[in-house]
């Protein structure tokens, strides 16, 4: 099951069904099949402060992660944290549309769900070309 929480002011999304079945179909194509999958939409500083706390970074960052199945696990669970604000910010940094953008880290955080990883040139080279196959296949807006 895959949920939705907003705890930011100025963002709703729609579409909940259409993204939900995406994001399944992506988690299905892994050969996987989502367990209890929460996507929280939040502020800034709350994911700067879960950021400090969990990871220890001392930095905005658009995501974060919390995996709580192994990967070898065919069902996949876990907590995915979307800081609105920064999702925003990169839009317009990269010249992309909000909405697109948003998509694509929902995306990124079903992909680190799914083992997949971006430490290094290869793997974030592997994650964008997934990325991309996944937000190919979507043609909703998630904010309409």
């Amino acid at each position: 099951m895959i949920l939705f929480h907003i705890k930011t002011a100025n963002f709703k999304i729609s579409n909940r069904r259409a993204i939900k079945s995406w994001l399944k179909d992506l988690i299905n194509s892994y050969d996987k099949v989502p367990g209890e999958i929460s996507i929280i939409f939040c502020e800034s500083d709350y994911l700067l402060q879960m950021n400090r706390k969990y990871l220890g970074h001392d930095h905005y960052t658009d995501i974060i992660t919390f995996p709580y199945t192994d990967i070898n696990n065919p069902k996949i669970s876990g907590d995915i944290f979307i800081d609105v604000e920064t999702v925003r910010a990169n839009a317009v940094m990269y010249s992309q549309p909000f909405e697109k953008e948003i998509l694509r880290v929902m995306v990124h955080g079903v992909l680190h769900l799914l083992g997949e990883n971006d430490t290094n040139e290869k793997e974030i080279k592997k994650m964008r070309e997934a990325e991309e196959k996944a937000l190919s296949q979507i043609k909703i807006n998630p904010l309409k």
